[in-house]
Protein backbone atom coordinates (compact mmCIF):
# COMPACT_ATOMS: atom_id res chain seq x y z
CA UNK A 1 0.00 0.00 0.00
CA UNK A 2 1.14 3.92 -0.56
CA UNK A 3 -0.29 6.34 1.41
CA UNK A 4 1.53 9.33 -0.61
CA UNK A 5 -1.86 11.46 -0.95
CA UNK A 6 -2.13 11.46 2.94
CA UNK A 7 0.99 12.04 3.06
CA UNK A 8 0.56 15.37 1.12
CA UNK A 9 -2.35 16.28 2.78
CA UNK A 10 -1.19 15.52 6.02
CA UNK A 11 1.88 18.59 5.40
CA UNK A 12 -0.75 20.78 3.89
CA UNK A 13 -2.46 20.47 6.99
CA UNK A 14 0.13 21.23 9.24
CA UNK A 15 -0.30 24.70 8.48
CA UNK A 16 -3.44 25.97 9.61
CA UNK A 17 -5.25 23.14 11.71
CA UNK A 18 -3.19 21.69 15.07
CA UNK A 19 -1.34 19.00 14.17
CA UNK A 20 -2.85 18.78 11.31
CA UNK A 21 -6.03 16.45 12.66
CA UNK A 22 -8.73 18.28 14.61
CA UNK A 23 -9.00 15.16 17.52
CA UNK A 24 -5.97 14.13 19.47
CA UNK A 25 -6.33 10.51 18.29
CA UNK A 26 -6.49 11.20 14.98
CA UNK A 27 -2.40 12.17 14.80
CA UNK A 28 -1.08 8.67 15.36
CA UNK A 29 1.26 10.05 17.24
CA UNK A 30 1.38 6.40 19.75
CA UNK A 31 1.43 4.36 16.64
CA UNK A 32 4.03 6.30 14.58
CA UNK A 33 3.67 7.15 11.04
CA UNK A 34 1.17 9.49 9.44
CA UNK A 35 -2.06 9.88 9.98
CA UNK A 36 -4.75 8.37 6.71
CA UNK A 37 -6.69 10.51 5.33
CA UNK A 38 -10.37 9.26 4.70
CA UNK A 39 -12.17 10.10 1.02
CA UNK A 40 -15.34 7.88 1.59
CA UNK A 41 -17.17 4.66 3.01
CA UNK A 42 -20.28 2.84 2.64
CA UNK A 43 -21.32 -0.62 4.45
CA UNK A 44 -18.56 -2.06 5.71
CA UNK A 45 -15.51 -0.26 4.07
CA UNK A 46 -13.60 2.90 4.60
CA UNK A 47 -11.50 4.05 1.46
CA UNK A 48 -8.78 6.69 2.18
CA UNK A 49 -7.34 9.29 -0.78
CA UNK A 50 -5.06 7.21 -1.78
CA UNK A 51 -7.25 4.47 -3.25
CA UNK A 52 -6.81 1.79 0.17
CA UNK A 53 -9.51 0.10 1.24
CA UNK A 54 -10.15 -1.41 4.40
CA UNK A 55 -12.26 -3.31 6.77
CA UNK A 56 -13.67 -0.52 9.29
CA UNK A 57 -13.23 -1.85 13.12
CA UNK A 58 -13.36 2.19 13.86
CA UNK A 59 -16.74 3.02 12.59
CA UNK A 60 -16.33 7.06 13.95
CA UNK A 61 -15.13 5.25 17.02
CA UNK A 62 -19.06 3.67 17.58
CA UNK A 63 -21.80 5.21 15.75
CA UNK A 64 -21.68 3.55 12.46
CA UNK A 65 -23.57 0.52 13.69
CA UNK A 66 -25.56 -0.15 10.58
CA UNK A 67 -22.26 0.60 8.20
CA UNK A 68 -21.68 3.70 6.41
CA UNK A 69 -24.53 5.28 4.20
CA UNK A 70 -26.97 2.74 5.01
CA UNK A 71 -29.65 3.30 2.28
CA UNK A 72 -32.40 3.84 4.40
CA UNK A 73 -30.31 6.06 6.93
CA UNK A 74 -29.18 7.91 3.61
CA UNK A 75 -32.69 8.55 2.17
CA UNK A 76 -33.84 10.00 5.56
CA UNK A 77 -31.32 12.37 5.82
CA UNK A 78 -31.67 13.45 1.65
CA UNK A 79 -35.37 14.06 2.50
CA UNK A 80 -34.60 16.13 5.73
CA UNK A 81 -31.95 18.35 3.88
CA UNK A 82 -34.54 19.43 1.14
CA UNK A 83 -36.73 20.46 4.01
CA UNK A 84 -33.66 22.75 6.37
CA UNK A 85 -30.38 22.25 8.26
CA UNK A 86 -31.12 24.16 11.23
CA UNK A 87 -33.87 26.07 12.75
CA UNK A 88 -33.16 27.40 16.36
CA UNK A 89 -36.74 26.11 17.14
CA UNK A 90 -38.64 22.94 17.74
CA UNK A 91 -39.47 20.11 15.42
CA UNK A 92 -41.42 17.09 15.58
CA UNK A 93 -38.56 15.13 15.24
CA UNK A 94 -37.03 15.55 18.78
CA UNK A 95 -40.42 14.11 20.14
CA UNK A 96 -39.85 11.05 17.80
CA UNK A 97 -36.55 10.62 18.83
CA UNK A 98 -37.02 10.85 22.84
CA UNK A 99 -39.91 8.72 22.67
CA UNK A 100 -37.05 6.09 20.99
CA UNK A 101 -34.92 6.83 23.30
CA UNK A 102 -36.93 6.56 26.59
CA UNK A 103 -38.80 3.24 25.84
CA UNK A 104 -35.53 1.58 25.17
CA UNK A 105 -34.28 2.28 28.97
CA UNK A 106 -36.20 1.62 31.91
CA UNK A 107 -36.26 4.33 34.41
CA UNK A 108 -35.43 7.13 31.68
CA UNK A 109 -38.80 9.21 31.54
CA UNK A 110 -37.49 12.70 29.93
CA UNK A 111 -34.06 13.03 27.91
CA UNK A 112 -32.94 16.54 26.69
CA UNK A 113 -30.86 16.34 23.52
CA UNK A 114 -27.38 17.91 23.05
CA UNK A 115 -24.44 18.00 20.46
CA UNK A 116 -21.76 15.78 21.54
CA UNK A 117 -20.82 13.20 24.53
CA UNK A 118 -18.88 16.23 26.57
CA UNK A 119 -21.93 17.98 26.70
CA UNK A 120 -24.05 15.55 27.57
CA UNK A 121 -21.40 13.94 30.46
CA UNK A 122 -21.06 17.92 31.67
CA UNK A 123 -24.96 18.47 31.85
CA UNK A 124 -25.73 14.90 33.48
CA UNK A 125 -23.12 15.94 36.24
CA UNK A 126 -24.36 19.32 36.77
CA UNK A 127 -27.66 17.69 36.96
CA UNK A 128 -26.29 15.58 39.77
CA UNK A 129 -25.44 18.57 41.66
CA UNK A 130 -28.83 20.34 41.16
CA UNK A 131 -30.57 17.44 42.14
CA UNK A 132 -28.64 16.24 45.68
CA UNK A 133 -27.16 19.93 46.57
CA UNK A 134 -23.74 18.88 47.11
CA UNK A 135 -20.66 19.48 44.96
CA UNK A 136 -18.21 16.51 44.62
CA UNK A 137 -18.16 13.43 41.61
CA UNK A 138 -16.04 10.51 41.64
CA UNK A 139 -14.65 9.15 38.22
CA UNK A 140 -12.63 6.17 37.63
CA UNK A 141 -9.31 6.04 36.78
CA UNK A 142 -8.91 5.45 32.86
CA UNK A 143 -12.81 5.75 31.96
CA UNK A 144 -12.84 9.33 29.36
CA UNK A 145 -15.90 11.64 29.60
CA UNK A 146 -15.20 14.30 27.11
CA UNK A 147 -13.05 16.85 27.38
CA UNK A 148 -14.49 19.01 30.04
CA UNK A 149 -12.24 20.68 32.96
CA UNK A 150 -13.51 19.07 35.91
CA UNK A 151 -12.80 15.59 34.02
CA UNK A 152 -9.56 15.90 32.61
CA UNK A 153 -7.75 14.43 35.87
CA UNK A 154 -5.15 12.11 36.94
CA UNK A 155 -5.72 10.48 40.31
CA UNK A 156 -3.10 11.63 43.01
CA UNK A 157 -0.51 10.86 45.52
CA UNK A 158 -3.52 8.03 46.84
CA UNK A 159 -6.94 7.12 46.31
CA UNK A 160 -8.69 9.02 48.29
CA UNK A 161 -6.63 12.35 47.70
CA UNK A 162 -8.39 14.75 45.38
CA UNK A 163 -7.02 14.67 41.67
CA UNK A 164 -4.81 16.60 39.45
CA UNK A 165 -5.37 18.16 36.14
CA UNK A 166 -3.72 15.95 33.72
CA UNK A 167 -4.30 18.76 31.03
CA UNK A 168 -2.41 22.33 30.95
CA UNK A 169 -5.24 24.88 30.94
CA UNK A 170 -7.13 23.08 33.41
CA UNK A 171 -6.81 25.24 36.88
CA UNK A 172 -6.05 23.00 40.19
CA UNK A 173 -9.55 24.44 41.32
CA UNK A 174 -11.78 23.50 38.30
CA UNK A 175 -10.99 19.71 39.21
CA UNK A 176 -11.08 20.44 43.04
CA UNK A 177 -14.25 18.54 43.57
CA UNK A 178 -13.00 15.36 41.20
CA UNK A 179 -12.44 12.50 43.13
CA UNK A 180 -10.71 9.29 41.06
CA UNK A 181 -11.05 5.65 42.05
CA UNK A 182 -10.24 2.87 40.57
CA UNK A 183 -12.39 0.70 38.32
CA UNK A 184 -13.55 -2.73 39.65
CA UNK A 185 -12.48 -1.36 43.24
CA UNK A 186 -15.27 -0.79 45.16
CA UNK A 187 -13.28 -0.02 48.58
CA UNK A 188 -11.61 2.79 46.21
CA UNK A 189 -15.13 4.14 46.04
CA UNK A 190 -15.79 3.69 50.20
CA UNK A 191 -12.57 5.64 50.64
CA UNK A 192 -13.92 9.10 49.13
CA UNK A 193 -17.38 8.77 51.24
CA UNK A 194 -15.34 8.43 54.73
CA UNK A 195 -13.51 11.41 54.10
CA UNK A 196 -16.39 13.71 52.40
CA UNK A 197 -20.21 14.19 53.12
CA UNK A 198 -20.75 16.16 49.85
CA UNK A 199 -20.79 13.36 47.08
CA UNK A 200 -23.32 14.03 44.31
CA UNK A 201 -22.39 11.07 42.73
CA UNK A 202 -20.14 8.53 40.64
CA UNK A 203 -19.85 8.48 36.97
CA UNK A 204 -18.92 5.43 35.21
CA UNK A 205 -18.84 3.77 31.89
CA UNK A 206 -20.84 0.39 32.52
CA UNK A 207 -18.00 -1.12 30.12
CA UNK A 208 -14.65 1.07 29.90
CA UNK A 209 -13.40 1.82 26.31
CA UNK A 210 -11.08 4.26 26.41
CA UNK A 211 -8.65 2.15 28.06
CA UNK A 212 -9.22 -0.62 25.88
CA UNK A 213 -12.51 -2.78 26.48
CA UNK A 214 -12.81 -3.28 30.36
CA UNK A 215 -15.69 -5.09 31.89
CA UNK A 216 -17.01 -5.07 35.20
CA UNK A 217 -16.20 -7.84 37.24
CA UNK A 218 -18.78 -9.82 39.44
CA UNK A 219 -21.38 -7.37 41.12
CA UNK A 220 -19.34 -4.30 41.21
CA UNK A 221 -21.78 -1.91 39.38
CA UNK A 222 -24.88 -3.22 41.04
CA UNK A 223 -23.13 -3.30 44.87
CA UNK A 224 -22.02 0.58 43.48
CA UNK A 225 -25.14 1.52 42.91
CA UNK A 226 -26.22 0.11 45.84
CA UNK A 227 -23.64 2.13 48.35
CA UNK A 228 -23.41 4.91 46.83
CA UNK A 229 -27.64 5.60 46.87
CA UNK A 230 -27.26 4.63 50.98
CA UNK A 231 -24.75 7.73 50.62
CA UNK A 232 -27.50 9.93 49.25
CA UNK A 233 -25.53 10.23 45.81
CA UNK A 234 -26.69 9.23 42.09
CA UNK A 235 -25.10 6.68 39.85
CA UNK A 236 -24.06 8.33 36.72
CA UNK A 237 -23.57 6.03 33.46
CA UNK A 238 -21.45 7.49 30.45
CA UNK A 239 -23.22 5.08 27.34
CA UNK A 240 -22.31 7.41 24.96
CA UNK A 241 -20.31 4.46 23.73
CA UNK A 242 -22.12 1.48 25.05
CA UNK A 243 -25.86 2.90 24.08
CA UNK A 244 -27.89 0.95 21.59
CA UNK A 245 -24.16 -0.95 21.00
CA UNK A 246 -24.67 -4.51 23.14
CA UNK A 247 -28.36 -4.51 23.23
CA UNK A 248 -31.45 -1.89 21.86
CA UNK A 249 -30.88 0.19 24.72
CA UNK A 250 -27.95 0.54 26.97
CA UNK A 251 -25.12 -1.64 28.82
CA UNK A 252 -26.90 -1.16 32.41
CA UNK A 253 -29.67 -3.56 31.52
CA UNK A 254 -27.36 -6.34 30.31
CA UNK A 255 -25.10 -5.83 33.77
CA UNK A 256 -28.46 -5.54 35.66
CA UNK A 257 -27.89 -2.01 37.00
CA UNK A 258 -30.20 0.89 36.21
CA UNK A 259 -28.08 4.47 36.85
CA UNK A 260 -30.17 7.62 37.66
CA UNK A 261 -28.63 9.60 35.23
CA UNK A 262 -27.57 8.02 31.67
CA UNK A 263 -25.26 9.92 28.99
CA UNK A 264 -25.96 9.20 25.46
CA UNK A 265 -24.17 10.32 22.20
CA UNK A 266 -22.53 8.07 18.89
CA UNK A 267 -25.57 5.81 17.93
CA UNK A 268 -28.32 7.66 18.56
CA UNK A 269 -27.37 10.53 15.98
CA UNK A 270 -26.45 7.88 13.24
CA UNK A 271 -23.22 9.18 12.65
CA UNK A 272 -24.11 12.80 13.04
CA UNK A 273 -23.15 15.00 15.94
CA UNK A 274 -25.58 14.31 18.60
CA UNK A 275 -25.64 13.97 22.46
CA UNK A 276 -28.31 13.41 25.14
CA UNK A 277 -28.89 13.19 29.23
CA UNK A 278 -31.95 11.46 30.57
CA UNK A 279 -32.92 10.26 33.81
CA UNK A 280 -36.98 9.87 35.70
CA UNK A 281 -38.81 12.90 35.94
CA UNK A 282 -37.83 14.09 39.72
CA UNK A 283 -34.67 14.50 38.50
CA UNK A 284 -35.58 15.84 35.04
CA UNK A 285 -37.57 18.13 36.21
CA UNK A 286 -34.63 20.29 37.73
CA UNK A 287 -34.18 21.19 33.94
CA UNK A 288 -34.82 24.48 32.71
CA UNK A 289 -37.56 25.76 31.75
CA UNK A 290 -38.98 23.37 34.19
CA UNK A 291 -36.25 23.60 37.08
CA UNK A 292 -33.32 26.08 37.91
CA UNK A 293 -30.47 24.05 36.32
CA UNK A 294 -29.62 25.78 33.14
CA UNK A 295 -28.38 23.90 29.58
CA UNK A 296 -29.01 25.09 26.52
CA UNK A 297 -27.74 24.69 22.79
CA UNK A 298 -28.74 26.32 19.58
CA UNK A 299 -27.72 23.43 17.14
CA UNK A 300 -29.34 20.67 20.06
CA UNK A 301 -31.82 18.75 18.40
CA UNK A 302 -30.66 19.56 15.28
CA UNK A 303 -33.28 18.35 12.34
CA UNK A 304 -30.76 16.42 10.32
CA UNK A 305 -29.01 14.63 13.32
CA UNK A 306 -32.93 13.73 14.78
CA UNK A 307 -33.60 12.31 11.06
CA UNK A 308 -30.08 10.21 11.38
CA UNK A 309 -31.05 8.96 14.92
CA UNK A 310 -34.49 8.32 14.27
CA UNK A 311 -33.61 5.78 10.98
CA UNK A 312 -30.82 4.30 12.29
CA UNK A 313 -32.43 3.15 15.59
CA UNK A 314 -35.54 1.85 13.88
CA UNK A 315 -33.53 -0.15 11.73
CA UNK A 316 -31.61 -1.10 14.37
CA UNK A 317 -34.47 -2.64 15.84
CA UNK A 318 -35.14 -4.10 12.87
CA UNK A 319 -32.38 -5.74 12.23
CA UNK A 320 -31.61 -6.63 16.08
CA UNK A 321 -27.95 -7.38 15.35
CA UNK A 322 -26.86 -8.39 18.38
CA UNK A 323 -26.55 -11.83 18.57
CA UNK A 324 -25.05 -11.80 15.39
CA UNK A 325 -22.62 -9.53 17.01
CA UNK A 326 -21.42 -11.88 20.14
CA UNK A 327 -20.62 -14.46 17.57
CA UNK A 328 -18.85 -12.66 15.08
CA UNK A 329 -17.10 -10.96 18.07
CA UNK A 330 -16.39 -14.30 19.46
CA UNK A 331 -14.77 -15.38 16.17
CA UNK A 332 -12.45 -12.24 15.92
CA UNK A 333 -11.65 -12.93 19.59
CA UNK A 334 -10.90 -16.45 18.22
CA UNK A 335 -8.67 -15.67 15.64
CA UNK A 336 -6.93 -13.17 17.71
CA UNK A 337 -5.85 -15.83 20.55
CA UNK A 338 -5.03 -18.45 18.13
CA UNK A 339 -2.74 -16.32 16.17
CA UNK A 340 -1.09 -14.90 19.62
CA UNK A 341 -0.37 -18.55 20.81
CA UNK A 342 1.15 -19.88 17.23
CA UNK A 343 3.27 -16.77 17.50
CA UNK A 344 3.63 -17.15 21.30
CA UNK A 345 2.70 -13.44 21.99
CA UNK A 346 1.21 -13.00 25.20
CA UNK A 347 -2.72 -11.64 24.37
CA UNK A 348 -5.56 -10.58 26.55
CA UNK A 349 -8.44 -10.02 24.58
CA UNK A 350 -11.80 -8.43 26.30
CA UNK A 351 -15.14 -8.08 24.81
CA UNK A 352 -18.35 -6.56 25.24
CA UNK A 353 -20.70 -7.32 22.54
CA UNK A 354 -20.01 -5.57 19.70
CA UNK A 355 -17.22 -3.47 21.35
CA UNK A 356 -13.40 -5.21 21.96
CA UNK A 357 -9.89 -4.63 22.16
CA UNK A 358 -6.70 -6.78 22.55
CA UNK A 359 -3.93 -5.92 24.76
CA UNK A 360 -0.40 -7.06 24.26
CA UNK A 361 -0.14 -8.56 27.86
CA UNK A 362 -0.34 -11.60 29.51
CA UNK A 363 -2.57 -10.00 32.62
CA UNK A 364 -6.13 -10.06 32.75
CA UNK A 365 -7.01 -6.75 32.52
CA UNK A 366 -10.18 -5.35 34.75
CA UNK A 367 -8.42 -1.87 35.28
CA UNK A 368 -6.48 0.93 33.78
CA UNK A 369 -3.31 0.16 36.01
CA UNK A 370 -3.32 -3.58 34.19
CA UNK A 371 -4.33 -1.55 31.15
CA UNK A 372 -1.23 -0.10 30.91
CA UNK A 373 1.07 -2.99 31.55
CA UNK A 374 0.40 -3.66 27.58
CA UNK A 375 3.02 -3.60 25.22
CA UNK A 376 2.73 -0.41 23.08
CA UNK A 377 5.10 -0.91 20.75
CA UNK A 378 3.89 -4.18 19.66
CA UNK A 379 0.49 -2.59 19.17
CA UNK A 380 2.19 -0.04 16.88
CA UNK A 381 3.56 -3.41 14.70
CA UNK A 382 0.57 -4.66 15.09
CA UNK A 383 -1.64 -1.80 14.01
CA UNK A 384 0.26 -0.81 10.70
CA UNK A 385 0.38 -4.38 9.96
CA UNK A 386 -3.46 -4.68 9.83
CA UNK A 387 -3.64 -0.90 7.82
CA UNK A 388 -1.22 -2.80 5.28
CA UNK A 389 -3.33 -5.69 4.84
CA UNK A 390 -6.92 -4.05 4.93
CA UNK A 391 -8.11 -3.80 8.11
CA UNK A 392 -8.90 -0.42 9.48
CA UNK A 393 -8.37 -0.12 13.73
CA UNK A 394 -8.04 2.85 16.11
CA UNK A 395 -4.56 4.09 16.25
CA UNK A 396 -4.26 3.85 19.76
CA UNK A 397 -3.67 0.43 22.22
CA UNK A 398 -6.37 2.03 24.35
CA UNK A 399 -9.52 2.67 22.16
CA UNK A 400 -12.33 0.11 21.45
CA UNK A 401 -12.71 -1.55 18.38
CA UNK A 402 -16.51 -1.94 16.85
CA UNK A 403 -18.91 -4.12 14.86
CA UNK A 404 -21.22 -3.38 12.34
CA UNK A 405 -24.14 -4.68 11.00
CA UNK A 406 -22.44 -4.72 7.75
CA UNK A 407 -19.35 -6.80 8.50
CA UNK A 408 -19.64 -9.55 5.93
CA UNK A 409 -17.62 -13.26 6.27
CA UNK A 410 -15.44 -12.01 3.32
CA UNK A 411 -14.37 -8.82 6.09
CA UNK A 412 -13.86 -11.63 8.53
CA UNK A 413 -11.67 -13.50 6.27
CA UNK A 414 -9.95 -10.37 5.49
CA UNK A 415 -9.56 -9.92 9.05
CA UNK A 416 -8.06 -13.21 9.93
CA UNK A 417 -5.31 -12.84 7.12
CA UNK A 418 -4.18 -9.54 8.22
CA UNK A 419 -4.16 -10.97 12.19
CA UNK A 420 -1.99 -13.71 10.50
CA UNK A 421 0.54 -11.66 9.04
CA UNK A 422 0.41 -9.01 11.88
CA UNK A 423 1.32 -11.60 14.33
CA UNK A 424 4.03 -13.49 12.27
CA UNK A 425 5.39 -10.00 11.85
CA UNK A 426 5.27 -9.06 15.63
CA UNK A 427 7.25 -11.91 16.07
CA UNK A 428 9.80 -11.25 13.37
CA UNK A 429 10.63 -7.88 15.14
CA UNK A 430 10.87 -9.59 18.20
CA UNK A 431 12.89 -11.86 17.86
CA UNK A 432 15.65 -9.18 15.88
CA UNK A 433 15.08 -6.86 19.17
CA UNK A 434 15.84 -9.79 21.45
Amino acid sequence: MEFKKSKKLFEKGLVNLVGAVNSPVRAFSSVGGNPLFIKKARGSQIIDVDGNKYVDLVLSYGPMILGHRHNKVQKAVNKALKKGYSFGASTENEIALAKIVCDAFPGMDKVRFVNSGTEAVLSGIRLARAFTGRDKIIKFSGCYHGHQDALLVAAGSGLATLSLPSSKGVPEGAVKNTLIATYNDLDSVKKHFEKHDDIAGVIIEPIGGNMGVVVPQGNFLKDLKEFIHSKGALLIADEVMTGFRSKFGGAQELLGVEADITCLGKVIGGGFPVGAYGARNEIMENVAPLGGMYQAGTLSGNPIAMVGGISTLKELKRQNPYSEFEKIGEKIENILLKAAKKYEIDLTVNRFGSMMNPFFTKLKVTNFEQAQTTDTDMFATFFWEMIKNGVFLPPSQFEAWFLSSAISKEDIATIEKAVEKSFFEIQKNHERTS
